[in-house]
């Protein structure tokens, strides 16, 4: 197992790690429930060095990026982040990633943690444009300080005036006293935050500054079980649980991310075109409990009759909404919010409703 360059400042802390993604990595500090209040009220730092970096550089650096991706990199420009999805050539999905256009020449896309080798390997084997590849997931760590605090503490360490930032915007810039580091605004909790990517060797002196500013507003460490019930209550898929393989973009209610643009010649373009004109025969949805009890992954979703219609892929108790809370693919007739739907929990059949995503939006703060 692979080491963060903030492990040893995690175990000073008394975390408790698991291997995850090939790394040790910190699950939770002061409790899931805490961590995740704290990123709702305050703000909350996170870890997320293990995920994967790759610079897609050169002459055909943007018909590259713009072939392996289900979206439309003609959308952004410079200083852009774009979500998307490479497409397997089989309606189904390689990864769930975010591009980063520094120029048409020059693109960084950051990946899933779990993926970097199985990604690498998709991009090279469908490197026809003889793009510019490289592998930089080994060198670049990655801080996400999440929560209505977040622009607060990290303005006190740095010039950049990020209140201008908008939503999927990044900058190079120095910060907490550390030179050319990538400031992002793309967040995976519901709340607002920033992403910083830097080199390694530049993790503890990063980690230590932005706790002592945030100490006035009350920032903590949070683990990756948090992140997870977070991410949740945004209504965001998680890639493995999901989305994957075997699920379409158009399933995964990810159509907006799927873009048939002229000229727009993407792998799968033709089949989730015509799967897009047909229809889908099942779709993520998202659901709330109405009576107790605790949703998770591959419990099976029935209707009123008890008949099979899905699945879950994901569930929690939500911290903030205090029930029940998951997603799961369901067949389209039992798809429409308002359905009433039963959950399988051991052997009971216990009660719930089809409610459009996300669950937790930042007005309700």
């Amino acid at each position: 197992m692979n080491n963060t360059i903030f492990y040893d400042i995690h175990t000073s802390l008394g975390a408790k790690i698991i291997p995850f993604a090939g790394y040790n990595m910190p699950v939770e500090f002061s409790g899931i429930n805490d961590e995740h209040i704290t990123v709702r009220e305050k703000a909350g730092m996170f870890d997320v060095s293990h995920m994967g970096e790759i610079w897609v550089k050169g002459s055909s650096a943007k018909a590259f990026v713009q072939k392996v991706t289900s979206n439309d990199v003609n959308r952004i420009a410079p200083g852009k982040v774009q979500y998307t999805c490479f497409p397997n050539g089989k309606g189904g999905i390689v990864d769930d990633l975010l591009v980063y256009q520094y120029s048409e020449e020059k693109y960084l896309l950051v990946v899933n943690a779990s993926n970097i080798e199985k990604d690498w390997d998709w991009l090279v084997k469908n490197n026809s444009e003889n793009a510019i590849l490289e592998n930089a997931s080994g060198d670049i760590s990655q801080l996400a300080i999440q929560g209505p605090y977040s622009t607060s503490i990290l303005q006190k360490l740095t010039k950049v005036n990020l209140s201008d930032m908008k939503s999927f915007t990044f900058v190079t810039d120095s910060i907490a006293g550390v030179n050319d580091v990538i400031i992002s605004k793309t967040g995976y909790t519901g709340s607002d935050g920033f992403e910083l990517y830097f080199y390694n060797i530049n993790g503890p002196l990063l980690w230590n500054n932005i706790m002592d500013a945030g100490r006035e507003f009350g920032i903590k460490p949070v683990g990756l079980a948090a992140r997870d019930t977070l991410r949740l209550e945004a209504g965001l898929c998680l890639y493995g649980n999901d989305i994957d393989d075997s699920t379409s973009p158009l399933e995964a209610g990810l159509g907006w991310i799927t873009r048939f643009s002229e000229g727009n010649d993407f792998i799968d373009r033709k089949f989730l075109e015509l799967q897009k004109q047909t229809g889908v025969k099942r779709k993520l949805i998202g659901f709330r409990l109405t009576e107790r009890g605790i949703p998770r992954q591959h419990y099976e979703l029935y209707n009123l009759k008890q008949e099979r219609i899905g699945e879950v892929t994901s569930g929690t108790m939500s911290p903030i909404l205090k029930t029940g809370i998951g997603m799961g693919y369901v067949v389209i007739s039992q798809s429409e919010p308002g359905t009433e739907i039963l959950v399988k929990i051991r052997n009971n059949y216990v009660k719930a409703e089809v409610v459009q995503l996300p669950f937790y939006k930042k007005s309700n703060q």
